[in-house]
């Protein structure tokens, strides 16, 4: 079997229509769920994107040992234990976050093509100086911005020389030359619709053609008051101009899949690492920064709950209820490879529910910022429970983080401890009750779920102690 993984950085499950939104274009995305294995109860594990990144390729809960960081030498990752199997594995990737500055998460893979010029890639260095589109004071990182992704983008004249246009290009010309493989895995990751947001203006168009403000293209992570509610509206506008871009170019790698013949001996993924906030509980952005300080804030229904489809070859086009998370891909994709288990893994295989002998799989999904942190908020969701839980505060600091761009900011922990938060998600889909003071039993349940889980994959006694 074949194995093809799809990432779209920051894709919310709800701008996508297999996941009922009814105002975006993803036809493509929404065909190839149709036919596939659509998984409605999908959550982030470790949390960004390269924590993300991390658990996706090592199959284990990362955030438990380590910040956004390299990949260390010592783990144990997909494209390892594939080759050990027989697979030739290729990366196609315009993320820059996994490779830049020694991250090295291409190791293990055969080859690998990095698409230049993403967010803080250190690619151009002309023009000196182009513009912004609106007011800088409105820009996370003006100054880098300017140096780096506004330089790196300025010559672009036609869609094709997009971001995701040029990486689902890559791997589709690598399918071309490698379709005839015995086995290969081929990892495919572009960092659309994240922002900067800069669909060509015809998909802007799409969704808010009468605009005449700026363009507010790299908000500020902070509460939505510095914009106003037509520069708001503009920002939806603008992402979901890249989410159908991005629905554009990988419906063009999904046809070269199967105009190739390969979906009859090729598992598909297409999946994301989390979901970003337009305004939902009074925030833009999927965390705060301000001035070089950054705290986490609540991993939302709209930036936690993710997007997981899959076409395994034989399964019956279906939903499903079972909970999965990035952790599970690895263990999963070993099992049906028939590959070696490499006893490094924390994550579970769900193969039983792709060959549909199963309906269930994890009992609950744990999400986190890295655990050293000194008031990492960290998600449970368990049926129709969501809880936001906080730590016993205590010795454990981290001056600086690096998430989520790679650059150092000062960690302030106290702007982000709200105390814990619980909320009926089947009734207050939106999160707008916290019913923490009225379901303690349910609390202190879910934080038992959490203490077991951070046991049972080995985290350090010092870490799982601030939660009991």
């Amino acid at each position: 079997m074949n194995v093809i993984v799809i990432v779209s950085d920051t894709l919310r499950r709800d701008h996508l229509g297999c996941y009922g939104n009814d105002w975006i274009s993803t036809p493509h995305l929404d065909r190839f769920a149709s036919k596939a294995v659509v998984f409605d109860r999908a959550y982030s594990a470790s949390f960004p994107t390269v924590p993300h990144r991390r658990d996706l390729l090592t199959g284990r809960l990362t955030a438990t040992y380590t910040p956004w960081a390299p990949l260390s030498e010592d783990e144990v990752v997909l494209a390892e234990v594939l080759g050990d199997a027989g697979y030739v594995s290729m990366m196609a990737c315009d993320c820059p976050h996994i490779l830049e500055n020694g991250y090295h998460y291409d190791r293990g893979f055969d080859g690998f093509e990095w698409i230049r010029g993403q967010e803080t890639d250190r690619w151009m260095t002309h023009p000196e100086a182009p513009e912004h589109p609106c007011d800088p004071s409105k820009i996370r990182m003006p100054e880098r911005l300017q140096r780096l992704h506004r330089r790196n983008v300025a010559g672009w004249r036609y869609e094709s020389d997009t971001f995701v246009a040029r990486t689902m290009t890559s791997a589709a010309r690598w399918l071309e030359d490698n379709y005839g493989r015995d086995r290969f895995f081929l990892y495919v990751d572009t960092f659309d619709p994240h922002e900067p947001w800069d669909a060509p203006q015809w998909y802007v168009e799409m969704y808010d053609p009468d605009y005449a403000g700026e363009v507010v293209d790299y908000p500020r992570y902070s509460t939505t008051d510095f914009l106003t509610d037509a520069e708001l509206n503009h920002c939806r506008a603008l992402y979901a101009a890249e989410v159908t871009l991005v629905d554009r170019w990988v419906g063009m790698l999904l046809q070269r899949i199967e105009d190739l013949g390969l979906l009859e001996d090729t598992l598909v993924l297409v999946t994301t690492d989390h979901g970003f906030l337009h305004g939902e509980h009074g925030i833009i952005g999927k965390s705060l920064i301000s001035e070089g300080s950054f705290s986490y804030i609540p991993l939302y229904e709209e930036i936690n709950h993710i997007p997981f489809i899959i076409r395994f070859p034989g399964a019956k086009p279906s939903r499903s209820q079972a909970i999965v998370q990035p952790t599970d891909v690895m263990p999963t994709i070993v099992e049906l490879a028939g590959a070696s288990d490499p006893g490094t893994m924390h994550g579970r295989s769900f193969a039983d529910v792709l060959r549909g002998s199963s309906h269930d799989h994890l009992p609950f999904a744990v999400s986190t910022p890295y655990l050293r942190t000194e008031a990492p908020p960290v998600t449970v969701v368990k049926n129709n429970w969501t809880a936001v839980l906080y730590p016993k505060r205590g010795a454990q600091k981290r001056l600086v983080d690096k998430a989520v761009d790679g650059f150092e900011k000062v960690h302030d922990a106290v702007a982000e401890d709200h105390g814990d938060l619980l909320f009926d998600v089947l009734n207050d889909p939106g999160q707008a009750s916290n019913v923490a003071g009225q379901h303690p039993d349910v609390v202190a349940e879910l934080r038992r779920d959490l203490v077991s889980r951070l046991a049972e994959v080995g985290t350090d006694e010092e870490i799982v102690g601030r939660w009991r």
